[in-house]
């Protein structure tokens, strides 16, 4: 008599499939440069890839809270040439780089916290309210700089903060580590993080559970704006410079890292693994693709791709954010 398969084996392999096929198409990815592209193997360049995930996946992170309230914040890049000019300024004009680094948050959180209310106190669309607050901080950032950017020697105590090692980890490493961890902490360790997850799902239902949904969606604004103004802190003290559309590069790549992040681990979701997991992926192809010398428009070719093939599949989360009041 022949043995029958298991009831229930395709759909437990579908599920599997959905939860993690993303994830092992990333690794197969950078499998396939690891193998194929020059030197993209080696320590120096592996190196860099991780250093400039840590600017992109805070920055991304930022991104993925304010999605979670079902809100769009297309303001990230500029709010963090806005924050890392402001930091720029305070150190050409002699401040300390404590200083530089409170006025630099203070810019993130208080544009954050702009949009927050514009979107649960004005009424204003989360899509509009943050395109006219990037439109704001670039022209500020234009305005400080007067088109030039901030260059020169910075104090070590300043760039230290990017450029430094701690136990022999690079200080950009151990940045993304404790803002990942914060975030995973946050979404799933706390009555706060499931309030804003119950927010951006059911608004409707969660205001009759008695959550403050609009507090959520608020804290979820100030969170990106706070991100950005890390990540603009950690690429001035990289660069020591600070110019008003230094971030500008990481705009659609911060977005595709989130909406790939939302096809695993958690379909349909902003989650934190995924997010940072898709900034490594999307890194990972930019590189690999220039070693192997790609034509420099086909990065933005793939990110294209990247973006629509995410939000196809993403589509019941994503109609929820664009325009809700």
């Amino acid at each position: 008599m022949s043995r029958q398969p298991a009831a229930g084996s395709p759909p437990r392999i579908a599920a599997i499939l959905q939860r993690y096929g993303t994830a092992l198409a990333g690794a197969g990815v950078i499998t396939f440069f690891l193998v194929m592209a020059p030197n993209f193997s080696s320590p120096g360049n592996l190196l860099n890839i991780v250093k400039e995930t840590s600017f992109l996946a805070i920055l991304a992170l930022g991104f993925a809270l304010a999605l979670t309230v079902s809100e769009l914040d297309l303001s990230i890049a500029d709010i963090a040439s806005l924050a890392a000019v402001t930091a720029g300024w305070c150190i050409q004009a002699g401040q300390s780089p404590g200083i530089a680094v409170a006025a630099a948050l203070a810019i993130g959180t208080a544009l954050g916290a702009a949009n927050g209310f514009g979107v649960t106190v004005l009424k204003v669309p989360s899509l509009i309210m943050t395109l006219g607050t990037a439109a704001i901080a670039k022209g500020i950032s234009f305005y400080i700089t007067q088109g030039v950017a901030f260059v020169g020697r910075w104090p070590e105590g300043f760039t230290g903060i990017a450029r430094g090692a701690t136990f022999g980890v690079s200080n950009l490493i151990w940045s993304l580590v404790l803002v990942g961890i914060f975030c995973l902490f946050l979404m799933k360790s706390t009555q706060t993080g499931a309030h804003m997850t119950a927010t951006g799902e059911a608004e409707e239902a969660a205001r009759l559970a008695g959550i403050a949904t609009k507090s959520m969606k608020r804290l979820g604004m100030i969170l990106a704006g706070v991100l950005a103004g890390i990540t603009a802190i950690l690429l001035a003290a990289n660069l020591s410079s600070a110019a008003p559309n230094m971030a500008g590069d990481f705009f659609l790549y911060a977005i595709a890292a989130v909406l790939l992040g939302m096809t695993m681990f958690e379909p349909g979701h902003p989650n934190v693994p995924g997010t940072v997991l898709s900034a490594l992926v999307l890194k990972s192809l930019g590189n690999g693709l220039v070693l192997l010398g790609a034509p420099y428009y086909a990065q933005d070719i793939v990110l294209g791709a990247v973006i629509i093939g995410s939000v196809a599949l993403s589509a019941g989360f994503m109609q929820n954010a664009a325009f809700k009041v």
